[in-house]
């Protein structure tokens, strides 16, 4: 939590701070002013502020509670790439304005002063509102990143508190701070927080599908850091820095660091380059020199300002000064008090009462926001409402019109369901909704075509139930999913597990005949049975714990242990190829490749007892591609070898394995996808042969760079048209 307070802590003293001084000066200019009586304004344009600022927060935070959870995604990477931008601009605009910041604010008063109380509160509700949007927006965004707003919100509230407590020290000549230099200081680490902030709200935008790339990743150290660990909790917090980013976030990251600070940094240097000299006296007109004569209103305190670093200074009301670093003449040092208004006549009206303004500011903005979200919430016209339970599934439900329609999912019931609007003659699914608590609604969007239509309603631990049919006549052609069933998948579960039973028998032959190699002394052997065994091993589809623990012993690698290669924990393939490429001897290997055996055989023996849940199967199709891309063809698996092509070649093979068992279930559902997945295969074993040469492979570091963006080009693209099959053979279940 405290992780991720900290870039909230950090946006709220800095945003507090800028808050809080100007505040302080349109305080400080009324009491010089005489004008004392219109202070209520400015706290009331202040409070205005703070009321639109908290509103602006909950709307971002209800009406995106709303969409689905792609919209949710782009929603959040859009606002995102907003504050980064709004962020920059404020860094940059304090580093440019804070010498004449005090001056600014003055002559905005003076103005208001003149043209009454009405622009004395836009006035200071302007000043401060800016900032307020400003911090509402980056809390909304630090919290979406982090998860939870426990953090963010205690740190923001911790940064505000601070920064008020800094501004009354510098209103009451109580404290001396050089703000100069602690607004380039926090300046500059805002920009690095950005750049984190852009990283993740790209990646929104990746996964709610505005941008293309989701899959194509620069790297993934999910599998090899903890992370629970401190530091990784540190950097996710602060930075947003990921343990898998993608390559168009590195790309953004590093792009958005090198340009702004650079530029942050060069308007620093010539911030600090010296003015130039006066001119002699000699060369000056006669009205400057007129003017240099006249004597100065008042001395300015040359010390204060120094240490205040040319900010923006601002008196109290026992001293009454108001610099801003600068000497002032009589008249701005001086300005006059504005007469108070002549009081009305007994009888010409009632008095409004003081409260009345206060009030109005605060409530008009958490109105208009709850109406915002109200409407972002309430159903759209005629949309109708449809009871989710097992006793009221449906009710509510008649024949809608042909089109596009939405319908309000309310679950009514005690527990949490899955619905589905189906055809129940043929039990194709036209739309869904997952996760339904109890008591709560939810949109579902359906395209509406002539047919017949029902609700099929299943709630967590209880039966199936299908509700009245109803019959729609007309419209165009809508699109349905034909669903799966867990039987469906048992036929392709026992080929598939029979494939990989028939390889794990190969690779125990395989695994004993290195071994062997290994206690013959026969090290050139051993290379070459080490690589087919290995292929043998990658083409069985060991991704995301396929295995369980068996693929760490088999096939883990030194990433996140202790002694990295040396550690004794680090085993299996990998063990041995970094032994073989690295001059260890047969002697030193020997042990290695026994164990290596004996882990397969107890692999073979364990598999077809391990529970392999039939839903999974879908999976594989893209997370065994999805380990290729992160690993193999970024070269982080080579110890030495030089073989993660190969590694590569044989993921696909059984990529395609897979495909095949699965491919009458996809072919029935979607069998343009099934001709584009095709296509991608194809494209990439090309690829692939083309960096085959003989018995040897090019190391994925020696690929030339067109054919490297080639290959992880088609495997993006690849991973795209396969990301689909899990939800298309997605098991529901039928009444």
């Amino acid at each position: 939590m405290w992780d991720d307070a900290f870039p909230s802590f950090l946006i709220g003293l800095r945003e507090g701070l800028e808050a809080g001084l100007i505040v302080s000066i349109l305080v400080a200019t009324l009491v010089r002013a005489g004008a004392k009586s219109r202070l209520p304004q400015v706290w009331t344009g202040v409070l205005a502020a703070i009321a639109l600022s908290l509103s602006f927060g909950a709307v971002l935070t209800f009406t995106a509670a709303s969409l689905s959870a792609t919209a949710q995604e782009a929603f959040g990477g859009t606002l995102s790439v907003i504050a980064v931008a709004f962020v920059t601009a404020m860094v940059f605009w304090m580093r440019r304005s804070a010498r004449n910041l005090s001056g600014e604010i003055k002559e905005k008063v003076t103005g208001a002063l003149a043209m009454g109380a009405g622009m004395l509160i836009v006035t200071s509700f302007l000043a401060v509102g800016r900032e307020g949007l400003e911090t509402a927006l980056f809390l909304w965004t630090t919290a979406r990143a982090a998860g939870e707003s426990a953090g963010p919100m205690i740190g923001a509230g911790i940064g505000l508190v601070i920064a008020a407590g800094l501004c009354w020290g510098l209103y009451r000549r109580v404290l001396k701070i050089n703000l100069t230099k602690f607004f380039t200081a926090t300046g500059a680490v805002l920009i690095v927080i950005a750049a984190g902030v852009l990283g993740y709200g790209l990646r929104d935008l990746q996964e709610g599908g505005v941008l293309p790339g989701k899959a194509a990743f620069a790297f993934d150290l999910s599998q090899s850091i903890d992370p629970s660990a401190w530091y990784t909790t540190l950097v996710q917090g602060v930075f947003n820095l990921m343990p898998a980013m993608t390559w168009l976030q590195i790309i953004a990251y590093v792009a958005y660091l090198a340009i702004v600070m650079t530029l942050f940094v060069r308007g620093l240097r010539s911030a600090a380059k010296p003015a130039p000299a006066p001119r002699p006296a000699a060369d000056k007109p006669v009205e400057e020199k007129a003017a240099e004569e006249k004597p100065a209103a008042e001395p300015v305190d040359e010390k204060a300002v120094a240490e205040q670093g040319g900010a923006a200074e601002v008196g109290s009301e026992k001293d009454g000064s108001a610099g801003d670093g600068a000497p002032e003449s009589e008249s701005e040092a001086e300005p006059a008090a504005q007469p108070e208004p002549a009081a009305a006549p007994a009888g010409a009206g009632r008095k409004r009462p003081a409260w009345l303004l206060p009030v109005a500011v605060v409530a008009v903005p958490a109105v208009v926001a709850g109406g915002i979200v109200a409407f972002g919430k309430s159903k759209p016209a005629g949309a109708p409402t449809i009871a989710v339970s097992e006793k009221e599934c449906g009710k509510g439900f008649t024949a809608p019109k042909p089109g596009r329609q939405t319908f309000q999912m309310q679950n009514t019931g005690d527990k949490t369901s899955e619905v589905y609007l189906i055809d129940p003659s043929t039990n194709a699914v036209y739309g869904e909704i997952e996760g339904l608590a109890p008591g709560t609604t939810r949109d579902l969007v359906a395209t509406i075509a002539g047919g017949s239509y029902a609700w099929r309603c299943v709630p967590t631990g209880g039966k199936a139930v299908t509700s009245a049919a109803v019959r729609v006549s007309g419209g165009g052609g809508a699109k349905a999913v034909v669903p799966v069933a867990e039987e469906d998948l048992a036929g392709p579960l026992r080929a598939y597990r029979q494939y990989v039973d028939q390889g794990l028998a190969t690779l125990t032959d395989q695994t004993q005949k290195l071994s062997d190699d290994l206690a013959g002394g026969d090290l050139d052997g051993a290379r070459t049975d080490w690589l087919t065994a290995h292929r043998t091993y990658s083409s069985l589809g060991a991704a995301y714990g396929t295995f369980e623990d068996f693929d760490k012993k088999i096939n883990g690698r030194a990433d996140g242990l202790p002694g990295g290669v040396h550690d004794k924990d680090f085993s299996g393939f990998h063990r041995i190829e970094y032994g073989l490429w690295h001059g260890a001897s047969a002697e030193e290997l020997t042990g290695p490749a026994q164990q290596l055996h004996g882990d397969v055989m107890g692999l073979r023996k364990a598999f077809p007892t391990q529970d392999f849940d039939p839903g999974d199967l879908p999976l594989r199709t893209h997370e065994i591609l999805e380990n290729t891309l992160q690993f193999e063809l970024t070269g982080d698996t080579d110890q030495g070898s030089g073989t993660n092509l190969a590694t590569a070649d044989a993921n696909l093979a059984g990529t395609r394995e897979l495909l095949d068992v699965l491919r009458p279930l996809i072919a029935k559902r979607e069998p343009q996808l099934l001709a584009s997945i095709e296509s991608d295969i194809a494209r990439m074993q090309k690829l692939l042969d083309d960096a085959h040469h003989g018995g040897t492979w090019t190391p994925v570091e020696k690929l030339d760079a067109t054919a490297r963006q080639r290959l992880n080009g088609i495997t993006g693209q690849l991973l795209e048209h396969l990301a689909p099959v899990p939800d298309l053979l997605e098991i529901r279940k039928s009444a």
